[in-house]
């Protein structure tokens, strides 16, 4: 008997007797709804990967080979941080304060038309054993200088917030296709049956630029996209069941509605949409218990929080960030901290937003508004790094911290009330760091050219950066790949995009 790949969903093939029990046991895992579980395969006895029956699910899957880490916690920095500004000190930039640069920089909005080369305003300093020189405004990452990869040269597909965000989601600037934690989760599946494979933690108040485009999964399963978890209020929407509701009448009624979904399987066995929401129900009911818990921060210990910053009642207070935004360092702060107990639950991707819209976006006011933005951002993401190293899960936990490009060299003129002036878009470079997964610490990786403007040394784009964490999960990502509109489409389409792995990020 020929089992089905995960790559051909659609395909035919016969009934296994551990199909024919799946079948049986409604898909549902072994907590809380005990009434509605049979006999499930067991996460701790996966199928191989590329082959599960013909109906989807989270269940922990084998990776191509031996991985690094096992979880990944993205810290999406919207809006562009200024790479000059923060982890790339160029000298030359600072002697040439004011010249015309003579290079046609590709700026996206008016203001730059003078190019003429804008300073770092601030100092720089070396940080931990290895000495990476880093900005003044971000003391606590300097603090785990030696547990970060610092990549300078980093590259984006285009310089327009939502495209650019898309491209780092995703390794291409069109929407529709599969983000990195939807591939993850596809490919690998999740440690814990009663939480999502990929969760998605964002401000309360809104979105992020490029929203939920960041998290979709794109033509995979929509089981496979991001589930969002709110850090206000309710952990999950809709997921509480009615106060009105006797226990006995929500488990007579879950268990009716489970024979119903049963008959619709017989009835359309190919329907992934229809398996999709069916499974999606079935997650829920198993998260009405595990979900609060591992939300619930009041759980942690005073040093943890005293670490996150969250015991400083200054931290609660809104600051000015970019674009005119208030934002509350305490607000990432928790955010960070939840990320940290849904991977410990065995969740495999956290995506985590700094803010609404694109709070790092400084067209203007960079000398007074960019050291408010690192205070956000500053104390929590070093926080996250050294939380998970003293409780020993940074070996296994690749965390990302990127924005979606980086800034240009020259001045933009303040754009609204005679503002100071700051930094348009630029593609061309970036800075992003990882830490923990196996990743080099105390390691700066590429470089730009004497201004920032351009990257010049080991150039590493957005398909790389997918390429390169998917090979520390184990995964090859040219064998990654899910059959789409008649074509195996593979999760970074290197022939394309050129994506590599970096294996001199590795230690």
């Amino acid at each position: 008997m020929k089992p089905l790949s995960i790559f051909h969903p659609h395909s035919e093939h016969e009934h296994s007797r551990r199909d024919f029990l799946t079948r049986g046991a409604l898909g549902f895992g072994s907590l809380p709804l005990a009434y509605l579980l049979g006999a499930e395969r067991s996460a701790a006895d996966p199928p191989p990967r590329g082959i599960l029956s013909r109906r989807l699910d989270t269940l922990r899957r084998a990776a191509d080979f031996q991985p690094r880490a096992k979880a990944v916690i993205q810290l999406v920095q919207t809006g562009g941080p200024p790479q000059m500004d923060l982890f790339d000190f160029k000298p030359e930039l600072q002697k040439r304060h004011g010249q015309i640069y003579e290079v046609a920089t590709d700026a996206f909005q008016p203001g730059s038309e003078k190019n003429e080369l804008l300073a770092c305003p601030f100092r720089f300093r070396r940080y931990g054993r290895c000495g990476m020189e880093l900005s003044e405004l971000i003391p606590h990452m300097g603090s785990i200088a030696d547990d970060i990869c610092l990549v300078r040269s980093a590259q984006s597909a285009h310089n327009n917030h939502p495209e650019a965000a898309n491209t780092l989601a995703t390794g291409k600037f069109l929407s529709g296709r599969p983000t990195l934690g939807a591939w993850l989760s596809y490919a690998l599946g999740t440690e814990n049956q009663n939480l999502p494979a990929f969760v998605v933690l964002r401000d309360p108040d809104g979105y992020a630029t490029g929203g939920p485009l960041m998290s979709e999964s794109g033509w995979l399963p929509e089981l496979y996209g991001g589930t969002e978890f709110n850090t206000r209020g309710a952990p999950v929407h809709n997921l509480e069941p009615p106060a009105w509701m006797p226990v006995h009448v929500q488990r007579r009624t879950l268990k009716f509605l489970a024979r119903l979904n049963d008959k619709h399987r017989e009835k359309y066995p190919y329907n992934l949409e229809l398996e999709t929401r069916i499974r999606n129900y079935e997650l829920a009911a198993r998260m009405q218990l595990s979900a609060r818990n591992v939300l619930d921060i009041s759980r942690e210990s005073k040093a943890t929080m005293e670490l996150y910053g969250l015991d400083d009642p200054q931290g609660w207070k809104p600051i000015e960030a970019g674009n005119d935004q208030q934002i509350t360092p305490a607000g990432y702060a928790v955010r960070c901290l939840m990320a940290r107990r849904l991977v410990e639950a065995g969740v495999r991707f956290v995506q985590v937003f700094i803010g609404t819209s694109q709070p790092w976006d400084y067209h203007s006011y960079l000398r007074e508004g960019l050291p408010n933005m690192c205070a956000v951002s500053d104390r929590p993401s070093a926080a996250l790094v050294k939380d998970l190293k003293n409780r020993g899960l940074l070996d296994s936990t690749i965390v990302l911290w990127a924005g979606e490009f980086g800034r240009l060299p020259v001045s933009q003129v303040g754009q609204s009330r005679g503002r100071d002036r700051g930094r348009d878009h630029n593609k061309n470079a970036g800075s992003l760091w990882i830490a923990g997964g196996g990743f080099k610490g105390g390691y700066v990786h590429g470089a730009t050219d004497d201004v920032g403007y351009h990257s010049v040394e080991q150039q590493f784009s957005m398909p790389d950066l997918m390429a390169t964490i998917a090979h520390q999960m184990g995964l090859d990502h040219y064998r990654t790949t899910y059959l789409h509109a008649g074509r195996e489409e593979s999760m970074t389409d290197a022939p394309v995009t050129g994506a590599r792995v970096h294996h001199e990020l590795m230690a």
